[in-house]
């Protein structure tokens, strides 16, 4: 089903704009938005109560959806049927490949200023304007099947049963009411949800109002051109969704988002977690969730990615060695179940831990494996770091550092390897750490010649180099 219409009685109040309603409308505007495969009819009331006036009004209406149409053979086809005391079949599905083509053709329709058969029209619609003879495409999940019937008085024939007939039959109903409508005719006619599916307008002198909610009801915006999507390389673009490749000489992962440059990769990596008490409990479960979002991103198995998890505030505690887990689902279990320590901050402390504990034969790391150390802090440290820092950096360990609100970027620059700007992330907010997780993606590349990876050290993928 296409996103629905919001409709609204002339008495109703506004309703305000929706998350997806604004990402929808920012993508019209940008151009980044696309319509899916759709067999479109316009179904237009030209009865004797629509004024000539009126009527050119409801054929600017039909021109300016058109126009936010990706119209052609493959992409969206649009027929118009014109009703009165008897139905014409002014554009057929299968006539104009073109917006301009269209367009014209609508300008050229006349009124046929009889009585109003409503029912009739639906009817002629499903049995003739959606037949394959008329352009209509064989029935497929992939091909939309839309009418949109314009009305504006009582049908002088029966309604309910061949809209239904319609619905059942895989075309999705629209219906627009102008001035004298019989509303109940209109809730006959739409598909459900009908708050979707049905629209008021008080005369045709503001039809065009329409417009922009019957172009938002059929764009699909293109998530890889809207950065809305969380693809480590290459985002692939299909109609309202997004697959993720990689770049030639990478591996799509296993969570089909980040990319490695190496099937046979081990590491270990060590979380720093800050515990201090300005962190504050409800942080601190978002902290977890950041710590999880990158495992799932790691091939954590026994002869590939190890996890060691250490908390510090005014003390060091280790919550679990590299090695323990060997799964995802333990090791994440293990995560969720970390308590908040609270008290001070004590970087430089925890950043010694890393260094004589940690990653050690003794802590579980392993001999000739890369050692990365990713530290989480969010505010400044009570001791110093400089000198641990230096010592975890010069021991060949990739040093990432992460701050949030009131962590000092100056500590943060002095914990992460070089290129600095490149291995550091701070934000004000807890709430979008979920955007640097989808960042920070670990992938190991362990060479024969390790000098020969420098230029797959890159923040955007974290290839990680041994040394």
């Amino acid at each position: 089903m296409l996103l629905g219409l919001m409709g609204a009685q002339a008495s109703a109040p506004s309703i305000p704009a929706t998350a997806m309603d604004l990402r929808t409308a920012a993508a019209m505007a940008a151009g980044l938005c696309n319509t899916r495969p759709t067999d479109l009819v316009f179904i237009v009331d030209s009865s004797r109560s629509v004024r000539p006036a009126e009527f050119e009004q409801v054929k600017v209406f039909l021109a300016n959806v058109i126009e936010g149409l990706d119209v052609g053979p493959s992409a969206t086809r649009v027929g118009v049927v014109n009703y009165a005391s008897r139905v014409k079949n002014e554009v057929s599905l299968k006539t104009y490949k073109t917006k301009a083509g269209l367009v014209k053709a609508v300008t050229k329709i006349e009124p046929l200023s009889t009585g109003t058969m409503t029912g009739l029209s639906i009817q002629f619609a499903m049995n003739v304007a959606f037949s394959e003879a008329e352009g209509a495409r064989t029935k497929s999940p992939e091909i939309n099947k839309v009418a949109i019937v314009v009305t504006d008085g009582r049908p002088q024939d029966s309604v309910k049963d061949i809209a239904q007939k319609a619905r059942d039959a895989g075309i999705e109903l629209f219906a627009i009411g102008v001035g004298r409508v019989d509303m109940n005719t209109l809730k006959q006619i739409a598909s459900e949800p009908l708050d979707d599916h049905v629209d008021y307008v008080e005369s045709y002198s503001v039809i065009e109002k329409l417009t922009k909610k019957f172009q938002e009801a059929f764009c699909v915006s293109d998530l890889c051109a809207t950065g809305d999507h969380d693809c480590a390389q290459v985002c692939l673009s299909s109609p309202g969704s997004f697959k993720c490749a990689c770049k030639n000489g990478f591996t799509l992962m296993a969570d089909g988002r980040s990319c490695s440059a190496c099937s046979n990769s081990a590491t270990d990596v060590v979380f720093l977690i800050d515990g201090s008490k300005s962190v504050r409990p409800e942080n601190f479960e978002l902290v977890k969730k950041f710590i999880n979002q990158i495992v799932d991103k790691l091939d954590v198995s026994e002869a590939k990615a190890h996890v060691g998890l250490v908390q510090y505030s005014s003390a060091v505690k280790q919550e679990f060695p590299l090695g323990r887990y060997n799964n995802k689902k333990d090791l994440k279990d293990a995560v969720k179940k970390m308590a908040y320590m609270e008290r001070g901050t004590m970087t430089g402390q925890a950043l010694r831990y890393l260094t004589d504990s940690s990653f050690t034969a003794g802590g579980g790391a392993r001999p000739g494996v890369a050692k990365v150390g990713i530290v989480f802090t969010d505010g400044r440290s009570q001791d110093y770091i400089g000198d641990a820092a230096k010592k975890a950096k010069e021991a060949g360990f990739k040093m990432y550092a992460v701050g949030v609100g009131n962590a000092v970027e100056d500590e943060l620059k002095e914990i992460a390897s070089e290129p600095t700007a490149e291995h550091y992330f701070y934000t004000a907010d807890f709430k979008a750490m979920t955007q640097i997780a989808k960042k920070l993606q670990i992938n190991i590349c362990q060479e024969d010649d390790p000098c020969e990876c420098d230029s797959l050290v890159k923040l955007s993928n974290l290839n990680l180099c041994a040394v």
